[in-house]
């Protein structure tokens, strides 16, 4: 190569024409040039990572992604003057595209220790690839999105994820415990680190099992010893708010696979290489393109019994429950929305708007392995007889279809007929909203069990604005209407906490359950009825427990108290229902949600007993508010 050709072009091209000419010199001095002819592989999707970045001087390159059944999608061309690459350098994982030259190709390639350390010492390399990518990332992968894919969100997710989002739990231990003690809680914990406490219990250290296997087996170090003498004692940190991204060039730059977390200088978890591996990953994404794929209801239901071994694979991982139910929901909300393409496409377009609305665990996008089907339709009034005629017509066929279409796919009926095919609950708008006068004006149990169902509502598919309606035209009776509350806070106060007086399991006392207990019924039941009951009184429109606590933490007195503690209570249920479904389902058995607690770990059970104690609690401050309501 010639020198100067190659600063002309580098001073020419973003980001090198913003860096000085001593460190465009170094650059130019250790750059290879490569030819590739038209037609070649440079990288292949799940094949080794970059181990360069690749600047384009003369040609073109396509980069597309290749789906399970052989479908491509092209994400971008580019020509003269653009890198590519980047991502899959500094990932150092498996590469998520192919990228293939459209012409004869020839490209300027910088090695990945140099890219590295022009991150790390040139603010201007490393802003750019920050700003521009993450904008390029949502561009190229927008189309995708509106197609319904997950295509490239793992490399989006780098951008756009808080750290704080997908952190682990820290564990803590005491700088003089023994080395022994601390690799039995590793153990206990299924983890890969610990961060290590001084008498303050301000973090000192931490130990992984890289340092047990170093610095205590290889070396024959004595077990007894404390575990402040294998402690590594120069700590990296990356805030809470930081980006993912940001974690990685962290880790790259000082060679960790693990890293605390701090948010307002205090220890929030701990970001392992192991999460950023699931961020990268593993994604729904042949499951979603299958989904917008499928032309019948036969292939709808090949994609759907595939859906539980994605997720027992994600639970195997490590993933949290948070991001597991939103897995979970978006394949079935998207399953159910393809049922409903395949319907209208089969019947004809309505004659009148809809909107297809569902809920119960669904609306609260809290489902597990076992998932009835929850739904209802609000259609648009009509004041033309014929056109009312039409839609009577119209939507038992319509709905019928649909309910036996996810029957096929794997979704139960609800065995109380919460569903659209019930004439009851495919009604107009103005039908809909004489259901909650009727049920908020006069509180029977019946109508308030029926509100209980009908609070979680979600809009799935169709005029959204129709459902909009109506929750604003319940949600503005409910605020002058402390009477109904007080009714459906002595409904909830029923279901009380199976834990007994001297702290022990109340269980089932015979049948085919004798001995367990049902973790939906008397577990999350009780939370989700609680956190409803809280947002409802605060005008909350959430309809995920989860998001209903963020959103009352700073505006409910009970929550606020308690809402770290409501948190981990729902999500320890939620992951006790879904590992032990998931093994059922294993087994070839029918999931469902009744466990023994005896055959759960002592941590397990002592968690579970602090759970039913914080419902218990929470019904007490319940009682108290409501009490000249309650019976």
């Amino acid at each position: 190569m010639i020198l100067e050709d190659v600063l002309d072009f580098l001073n020419s091209n973003p980001p090198f024409q913003f860096l000085d000419a001593a460190i465009l010199k170094n650059i130019a001095g250790q750059m290879s040039m490569d030819y590739y002819p038209m037609d070649t592989v440079i990288l292949k999707q799940n094949g080794p990572p970059s181990e360069a970045l690749r600047l384009i001087k003369k040609g073109g390159v396509k980069v597309s992604i290749r789906s399970e059944d052989g479908e491509e999608v092209v994400m971008d061309y580019k020509g003269e003057g653009d890198t590519f690459g980047f991502l899959s350098l500094i990932g150092n994982d498996k590469q998520k595209t192919t990228v293939i030259t459209i012409d004869d190709t020839i490209c300027y390639t910088i090695n990945r220790e140099m890219v590295l350390k022009l991150l790390e010492t040139s603010p201007a390399f490393a802003e750019y690839f920050m700003s521009y990518l993450s904008r390029y990332v949502d561009r190229t992968y927008r189309e995708m999105q509106n197609k319904g894919l997950f295509y490239g969100s793992s490399e989006r997710f780098l951008f756009s994820t808080p750290v704080g989002d997908i952190a682990s739990d820290a564990i803590t231990v005491d700088e003089e415990m023994s080395i022994q003690e601390a690799a039995q809680i590793m153990v206990k914990h299924k983890i890969t680190s610990l961060i290590i406490t001084d008498k303050r219990n301000l973090p000192v250290g931490i130990v992984t099992d890289k340092d047990l296997r170093e610095k205590v087996i290889a070396k024959g170090r004595n077990i007894a010893e404390p575990v402040k003498n294998i402690t590594t004692l120069s700590l990296i940190r990356v805030d809470a708010n930081d980006s993912c991204f940001e974690a990685i060039l962290k880790m790259i730059k000082y060679n960790i696979h693990h890293m605390p977390v701090l948010k307002d200088g205090e220890l929030k978890g701990i970001m392992t290489n192991h999460d950023l591996m699931l961020l990268q990953g593993t994604s729904p994404l042949s499951f979603v393109n299958d989904i917008e794929n499928q032309q019948t209801i036969e292939g709808l239901s090949s994609v759907s019994k595939r859906t539980n071994n994605l997720i027992g694979l994600l639970l195997k991982e490590g993933a949290k429950i948070s991001n597991l139910s939103k897995i979970i929901t978006e394949i079935n909300d998207r399953l159910v929305r393809k049922v409903i393409e395949l319907a209208e496409w089969q019947y004809g377009q309505p004659p009148v708007p809809y909107c297809w609305v569902v809920f119960g665990s669904e609306g609260r996008k809290e489902q597990t392995f076992k998932t009835d089907q929850d739904n209802a339709i609000i259609y648009s009034n009509s004041s033309a007889r014929e056109e009312a005629s039409e839609a009577e017509r119209y939507f038992p066929v319509f709905t019928s279809f649909v309910k036996n279409s996810l029957l096929k796919i794997g979704f139960p009926s609800c065995p109380a007929d919460y569903m659209a095919s019930n004439p009851q609950w495919c009604q107009p708008l103005q039908a809909w909203e004489g259901y909650f006068s009727n049920w908020i004006s006069t509180p029977t149990p019946g109508a308030v069990l029926k509100s209980l169902i009908f609070f979680d509502f979600r809009a799935l598919y169709g005029k959204i604005s129709l459902f909009e309606e109506l929750r604003a035209h319940y949600m503005s009776l409910l605020t002058l209407n402390r009477i109904f509350l007080g009714h459906m806070a002595g409904t909830i106060l029923r279901n009380t906490a199976p834990i007994g007086f001297f702290k022990s399991f109340v269980v089932e006392k015979g049948g085919e359950h004798k001995d367990e207990i049902d973790m939906k019924l008397k577990g999350t039941t009780p939370l989700v009825d609680a956190v409803r009951l809280f947002s409802l009184e605060a005008g909350i429109k959430d309809t995920s427990t989860i998001e209903r606590i963020h959103a009352l933490k700073p505006k409910h007195p009970i929550v606020k108290e308690f809402a770290d503690e409501i948190e981990h209570a729902f999500e320890f249920l939620m992951l006790l229902r879904l590992h032990h479904q998931y093994e059922q389902i294993k087994e070839g058995g029918v999931a469902d949600n009744f466990i023994n607690p005896n055959r759960l770990s002592n941590l397990e059970k002592k968690t579970l007993k602090e759970v039913f104690h914080l419902i218990t609690k929470l019904q007490e401050h319940i009682k108290e508010d409501y009490k000249g309501f309650i019976s």
